[in-house]
């Protein structure tokens, strides 16, 4: 998933200074602890690009602790990963891919189990419940989620009744009303996904009949709204007030929301995507021991602490999900932080290529048909 800008707040500066000052205490072990000297060996992490605290305090801290250098890097799909991890690309230690691709690696035998006697039962259990028990990998074997997120509307609720978005939902990106003020995410799972939800379909169906449907929905919003398709413009695009509706990740909302107060978002009760990205080890990883460590560095409160409030995607650490969105966070009040949770009709996506091929085709169609 692509991700949004940083530094949604001029409180934040104080919180860096903060963070710093903590990673850099909790860099030195305790009296008494030794951390493991790895020799300035290198760890190669690759993660979606700006998903990372702004400077890296994160990433520094971990190398002084260890001893090591960490070689951070980024991509852009998940598509992309997955590409360059079956043609043997055996470069990485770490990798941070949405959860249907965490259940395509993990069929197709291409991750290693976490170390559970590093990432122990009391790491684990720090997670909020939202991420708990997820399908692709309900006992944590080969995962642990990084941040996760949901995907919803954003719209200018000085030109849009809140009333009507919540009546409406996803039905209201086939409203005239709002043609040529309307950003489309440029992604066909997405797009169809709340085609899908709109009709009160599966968003992982693969029944022809109901991907038809949901094909001739998106040529009538194309109709009726002529929607700008973009990727991340949409963060701007609302930040700014340039448009009054949009389909947006939450946390790309979030900034939104903190950078300009007339931006809301709606979860719609047709159901929505909540999706996690999470981090996994590859079966030929070079390093397994310090990518183990590495994970548990990253779920520990400072370092949880720093990325969420960084990135504005929510934590999978439940206290520092509850710390920023509740009284005096950085996200109080924020309608998009903080994704739903327990809904019945909201989904993962899961991994199904079928599909995936189906959508792709279909969706050179909606785009062409523009």
């Amino acid at each position: 998933m692509k991700k949004n800008r940083n530094t949604p707040k001029l409180t934040r500066c104080f919180l860096s200074l903060l963070l710093i000052l903590s990673l850099a205490v909790t860099a030195v072990p305790a009296l008494g602890e030794a951390a493991e000297d790895f020799g300035g060996a290198t760890l190669n992490v690759y993660n979606w690009g700006e998903y990372i605290d702004e400077g890296m305090n994160v990433i520094r801290s971990f190398e002084k602790k260890y001893n090591c250098r960490v070689n951070y890097k980024t991509y852009e799909s998940n598509e992309i990963l997955y590409t360059q991890i079956e043609a043997g690309d055996s470069a990485w230690d770490i990798l941070v891919p949405s959860d249907y691709m965490v259940e395509r690696l993990i069929a197709k035998n291409m991750l290693q189990p976490l170390d559970k006697s590093i990432i122990t039962e009391e790491d684990l259990s720090g997670l909020t419940e939202g991420v708990k028990n997820l399908s692709y990998d309900p006992d944590n074997t080969y995962s642990v989620p990084y941040l996760w997120q949901s995907v919803g509307i954003a719209y200018d609720k000085t030109k849009i009744d809140p009333a009507v978005v919540e009546e409406k939902g996803w039905e209201i990106f086939l409203d005239p009303a709002y043609a040529g003020h309307t950003d489309m995410y440029d992604s066909e799972r997405d797009a169809f996904m709340i085609a899908l939800k709109s009709l009160g379909y599966s968003a992982n169906t693969e029944n022809e009949e109901e991907i038809q449907a949901a094909y001739e929905w998106l040529l009538k919003m194309n109709s009726a709204v002529n929607p700008f398709y973009v990727t991340d413009e949409v963060i701007e695009d609302m930040s700014q007030g340039y448009r009054w509706l949009a389909l947006i990740y939450s946390g790309d909302a979030a900034y939104a929301i903190s950078q300009n107060e007339n931006m809301e978002f709606c979860a719609p009760k047709q159901g929505t995507n909540i999706a996690v990205d999470a981090m996994v080890i590859p079966a030929n990883a070079r390093n397994p021991r310090l990518a183990n460590l590495f994970i548990k560095h990253i779920m520990s409160y400072d370092s949880a602490l720093a990325i969420s409030a960084d990135v504005g995607y929510a934590s999978p650490n439940d206290r520092v999900l509850q710390e920023l969105s509740g009284p005096g966070g950085d996200y109080e009040g924020n309608s998009a932080y903080l994704p739903r949770f327990g809904y019945e009709k909201d989904e993962i996506f899961h991994d199904s290529q079928v599909l995936q091929a189906r959508l792709a085709e279909l969706w050179i169609k909606v785009m062409s048909a523009k």
